[in-house]
């Protein structure tokens, strides 16, 4: 599924104590402080953590009231990654109707979890990248779009006030 352009709010599925939490809150504040964050705080690794993150993106989609899914944790031990290779978690990814982005370690680590998902973030800095847009940015893509107009609207009536300035002083206007 398409992650959307203009999300609303964002669900984060990790640990609530972790650095990955701490990296989405900030960039996402950064960069669209408008969009509202929801963390379904899950266990990310040892006995009960597939199950723990399969059933926050259940609860996801049953509420229905976010737009996108950040799916992840910060970097470990493939053992400390392993609840993201689990069956239960790539059902879970797979039959959500939300789309999800997997976050799971940094650039070099991949589970099952990042090939289920519909988008892979290197890191859970990268997800929070993709899943938002740069308010600066657009912000300022109105501003100069806005100048523009303001400009060819300028242009266009400069063009017109001479065009008439030349038709009132035509021979037809000054001697019908």
């Amino acid at each position: 599924q398409p992650i959307p352009q203009f999300p609303n709010a964002i669900g984060i599925v990790t640990s609530p104590t972790g650095a990955a939490i701490r990296d989405i809150i900030n960039i996402c504040r950064r960069r669209a402080p408008m969009v509202r964050l929801v963390l379904r705080p899950t266990k990310v690794q040892g006995d009960g953590a597939a199950a723990d993150i399969a059933a926050a993106i259940a609860e996801f989609n049953k509420w229905g009231e976010v737009d996108t899914i950040i799916v992840g944790r910060g970097g470990g031990s493939l053992e400390d990654l392993w609840a993201f290779n689990e069956e239960v978690v790539a059902r879970a990814i797979y039959d959500s109707r939300i789309p999800i982005i997997s976050a799971v370690g940094h650039e070099i680590d991949f589970s099952i979890a990042d090939f289920v998902a519909d988008l892979r973030a290197a890191t859970p800095s990268a997800a929070a990248e993709l899943a938002t847009f740069d308010a600066v940015a657009l912000l300022q893509f109105v501003r100069d779009s806005n100048d523009r107009l303001q400009r060819s609207l300028q242009r266009g009536l400069e063009l017109r006030r001479e065009r008439l300035h030349r038709l009132r002083q035509s021979r037809l206007f000054l001697r019908p």
